[in-house]
């Protein structure tokens, strides 16, 4: 058999959508750090990672290539985790 998109996508940690899920809210990285009660350096490392996993340049092109990826919409707040 082969492998499906799913078998062949990323893996999307939970505290990493978490993170997609701010950026598309529109947070800086110092208000997901804020948030999330991590640095605004770790924030940025999750992004950094976010976009190496997405294939995307731009951190706002993050949420955008997650939905495309997952089907699911990061505003929607699916599990409500984001805001802490």
């Amino acid at each position: 058999m082969g492998k499906t998109k799913r078998d062949t996508a990323p893996r999307i940690t939970a505290r990493q959508r978490q993170v997609v899920e701010l950026i598309a809210a529109g947070c800086s990285n110092e208000e997901v750090g804020e948030l999330l009660g991590i640095s605004p350096r770790t924030a940025k490392a999750h992004s950094d990672v976010l976009r190496q996993k997405l294939g995307v340049a731009r951190r706002r092109q993050i949420p955008v290539a997650y939905r495309t990826l997952t089907g699911d919409d990061p505003l929607s707040g699916s599990g409500g985790q984001a805001r802490v």
